[in-house]
């Protein structure tokens, strides 16, 4: 999707703070995110607009005044009295939301989650990127592989309550427990709130506090580029990898020492906003309910099952992530 229909779709999608949406006929479905300027959620929320608009629902993309879950719950204190079929959402906090989207639930409001699940309880279900160890697999691979297996690294994340990061921060913690990783020494897990000057802020506190540090692991596309353009911008041994846009992370890409990334991840973005619309539709149509085992057709995209998802819940996985690197990344960049 070309960059003039990603902003004409989403100037007509989106609601910004608390504004009450205004829906059409149709199945009506309101999808939250995170905060307002993330890059990857816009990219996939296009792709979600898009879809569900092709099988005739109506979606308005809202966005709360800050990505913390007090401003999150506004907005779904806003959308229940609404009454959507169904609220998608990216969530801040994983615990925090709970109340809210049983209270929505109650009421009849299907509720979907993707990239960021809040708990098992707060939804029916939930549409993962890639699978939780996956993702940790290949950044703590990355990690020891541009570390040369030894020394020290930190990763710098996004808030603090985020699901997804802490999944996967949790599954490279877990995995650092083989021995293959012994000689690789976290140092700092630092939080840029998805905020690009905090996270910039972030990157430099890392580099003062350990002027030994070989690696920053970013695994937010906020966090990533804010700090790809601080270590070349200083021409800073210290290298980088995570999840990334390869649009914002072009001129940061390389594995030599005149760039400050030598690869990173992510995935198909577009699919993923894709599969969330569709399962989203799914749960309103009744073909799923989101219990274990179900299985039901994306579409063209194929045939998916239900699966468990690493906190007891369930979950519906797009993939595996996919590596950008300085072979590919300038046509991935024209893409994403």
């Amino acid at each position: 999707m070309n960059k003039k229909l990603l902003s004409a779709v989403l100037a007509g999608a989106m609601v910004l703070g608390c504004t009450a949406p205004v829906f059409a006929e149709g199945e009506k479905i309101a999808l939250v995110g995170k905060s307002a300027g993330n890059a990857f959620f816009e990219i996939a929320a296009a792709s979600f607009v898009e879809a569900a608009e092709a099988e005739g629902a109506t979606v308005d993309v809202v966005y709360p005044e800050t990505a913390t879950a007090d401003a999150q719950i506004k907005v779904l204190d806003n959308l229940i009295s609404q009454q959507p079929d169904a609220i998608c959402i990216s969530a801040n906090d994983v615990n925090a939301l709970q109340a809210k989207l049983e209270e929505a639930m109650d009421a009849g409001i299907k509720v979907s989650s993707f990239d960021s699940a809040p708990n098992k309880d707060s939804r029916q279900i939930f549409v993962n990127q890639a699978g939780t160890v996956a993702v940790g697999q290949a950044l703590l691979d990355a990690v020891y592989d541009i570390a040369g297996g030894e020394g020290q690294w930190a990763i710098l994340s996004a808030t603090s309550q985020a699901a997804n990061q802490n999944a996967w921060i949790d599954a490279m913690k877990t995995l650092m427990e083989d021995e293959k990783y012994a000689n690789l020494e976290l140092v700092e897990v630092a939080y840029g709130d998805d905020e690009p000057q905090k996270s910039t802020d972030q990157t430099q506190a890392l580099l003062d506090n350990y002027p030994d540090l070989k690696v920053i692991c970013a695994p937010t596309t906020v966090g990533i580029a804010a700090a790809a353009k601080l270590l070349q911008d200083n021409a800073s041994a210290t290298k980088l990898t995570g999840l990334g846009l390869p649009s914002e992370m072009l001129e940061y890409t390389g594995a030599d020492d005149e760039h400050s990334c030598p690869y990173f991840y992510l995935w198909d973005m577009q699919g993923l906003g894709k599969l969330s619309a569709l399962s989203t539709l799914a749960l309103i149509r009744g073909d799923i309910t989101g219990e274990l085992g179900e299985t039901f057709t994306a579409g063209d995209m194929g045939d998916y099952e239900i699966t468990e998802a690493d906190d007891g819940g369930t979950e519906i996985v797009l993939g595996l992530p996919l590596e950008f690197n300085s072979e590919n990344i300038e046509e991935m960049a024209k893409l994403y």
